[in-house]
């Protein structure tokens, strides 16, 4: 799953006469990996602020102009590194369907506290989404290969309940899917509360109150 940050920041550092869209087939594979590598343990060390061209090269043990012809930013880097560590081949197969669509989806959501509580994890994605606040161009590359494929596999879920019955069909589900996602994203941005098991679990319970189909004689349907 993804999110948006509401905070600005400044944008990224860019190098003079960069093309925008180089083509990730001229690149070195040992030097890209270096780079990858470089840019995920320095965010994680320095912060992004603090994160330069010149120090993921030096690391890396290649040229800062070898970055800047590949990449046009330090935000694109770091963007590519983090798609490829965190590339699942389980969205392949699509969420899990066990037959128990709140256990499922609290199943998930419990892993997705694990992952964005993962210092690893944490520091390359929070840069990026305070990043792409103020960055339009960056913040499109942020939802489209990250988050949206999240929100999609969340909306496939709920699409296949639906068509068993168990979901009202006026039921818009990319907005049952930000009943749950966003409230996630919030409290991890902002910092507002601890991410636990029974904060998601109450995300999943409060969503599925107000979309689950109701029996006719149920007095609160």
């Amino acid at each position: 799953m993804g999110t948006t940050s509401p905070h600005a920041t400044p944008r990224a550092t860019r190098g003079p006469s960069t093309p925008k869209s180089p083509d990730p087939a001229r690149r070195n594979p040992r030097s890209q990996q270096a780079i990858f590598e470089a840019s995920l343990d320095l965010v994680g060390k320095v912060g992004y602020e603090k994160l330069t061209i010149e120090a993921i090269a030096a690391q890396a043990g290649v040229g800062k102009q070898t970055i800047y012809r590949w990449w046009p930013s330090k935000a694109a880097v770091l963007l590519d590194a983090f798609t490829a560590t965190v590339e699942d081949p389980d969205y392949d197969a699509g969420f899990p369907d066990t037959g128990d669509l709140a256990a499922d989806l609290k199943g998930v959501l419990r892993a997705t506290v694990d992952e964005f509580n993962d210092p690893a994890f944490e520091a390359p994605y929070r840069a990026l989404a305070i990043a792409s606040a103020g960055d339009p161009e960056l913040a499109h590359s942020f939802v489209t290969r990250l988050s949206e494929r999240g929100v999609q596999v969340y909306m496939d879920r709920l699409r296949t309940a639906q068509e068993a019955g168990e979901i009202d069909p006026r039921t818009d589900l990319r907005i049952a899917t930000e009943l749950m996602l966003s409230p996630f994203a919030q409290r991890w941005l902002t910092r507002s509360g601890p991410l636990t098991y029974a904060f998601t679990d109450a995300l999943v319970d409060h969503a599925l109150r107000g979309i689950l189909t109701r029996d006719p004689g149920d007095p609160d349907a």
